[in-house]
């Protein structure tokens, strides 16, 4: 399919302009800080949205979402270097290394087991980073401010803006890559192998090395939201990058989001980031009430996320997921 052709790749592309532009010239602070958040989380919800139309399920993806987080901020702690052209790309590799190594095992599991095995590697990493001194234990560590083409920003304002149009364009990049992927023929073998294994193998493709390479992509894009989350909370700790409570925050948001599109992460994070901020002003002491009552309402009554309101009131059929 022709890129100009590709309805999906134009309104990303149009969606995300819109977006950086609403941003850089309308939002206030307060909204593009929780934006940038957001999509930083979208990007590892994007990642979990390749396994979930495998039919797999992870509950320790912060493990990913963590070692890129670490990474960024090591990076600039350790060795001076806080260019976003070097360190983000080191959160991507180094979180997508850790996922192929992990993957030879993983791989050959499903269901609750696949989904637990990845939990257990993940609390290993929160074990270590809290017994590890050197790495700010329990309490963290600052992130060094970052530079983009060895520039750095000389107010907080300008760091906002900056950050802002540079998760728009990784977004907009990586949803484009992952949409073109699950278009391809590997991309297409995540309903069949969803489906029946055993078919897949009877067609001569290995089930276990299709898995695999989702699972590594997934990883290196939960690599890369942890990598902007550092940068922009300026500070990693494992309570907040590790925990298992972020591998449920993601799988929370995956839901919500539903699988129809790749556009559906960054809308169901922005909807979900925002959700959070107005039921901690309501229930301070209990706002997770608030947001568990909505994941139970939309498993209830709205299944394939809010991507499906979307694609109805766009007068579309719902793509499988």
């Amino acid at each position: 399919m022709d890129m100009i052709k590709d309805k999906t790749i134009v309104g990303l592309t149009i969606g995300f302009a819109a977006v950086a532009i609403l941003g850089v010239f309308v939002m206030p602070d307060w909204l593009l800080s929780q934006t940038v958040i957001a999509f930083a989380r979208a990007l590892a919800v994007l990642g979990l949205l390749v396994l979930w139309r495998t039919g797999l399920v992870s509950f320790g993806h912060a493990l990913y979402f963590g070692l890129g987080a670490y990474t960024v901020a090591m990076l600039g702690r350790y060795f001076g270097i806080s260019e976003v052209l070097i360190t983000l790309p080191a959160a991507t590799l180094v979180a997508g290394g850790i996922g192929f190594v992990l993957g030879f095992v993983i791989r050959r599991y499903r269901e609750i087991f696949f989904a637990m095995l990845n939990l257990a590697f993940s609390m290993v990493l929160f074990g270590i980073l809290v017994k590890t001194e050197s790495l700010g234990s329990t309490d963290g560590f600052s992130v060094e401010q970052p530079t983009l083409f060895g520039i750095g920003t000389d107010t907080a304002s300008n760091k906002l803006v900056v950050m802002y149009v540079g998760i728009c364009v990784v977004g907009w990049l990586a949803a484009v890559l992952v949409h073109r992927y699950l278009q391809s023929v590997l991309g297409s073998l995540s309903t069949a192998v969803r489906d029946n294994e055993i078919r897949v193998e009877y067609l001569g493709y290995s089930v276990a090395e299709a898995i695999h390479g989702k699972y590594v992509m997934s990883a290196a894009l939960t690599g890369l939201g942890g990598g902007f989350m550092a940068i922009a909370l300026g500070q990693v700790d494992p309570e907040s990058m590790v925990n298992w409570t972020v591998s449920g925050e993601l799988v929370f948001v995956t839901i919500l989001s539903g699988p129809g599109s790749v556009a559906a992460p960054f809308i169901g994070s922005l909807i979900f980031e925002l959700l959070r901020t107005y039921a901690t002003e309501i229930l301070p002491q209990g706002w997770q009430l608030i947001v568990g009552g909505t994941l139970l309402l939309i498993i209830f009554f709205l299944p394939g996320g809010v991507w499906s309101i979307i694609s109805k009131a766009m007068g579309r059929k719902e793509a499988e997921p």
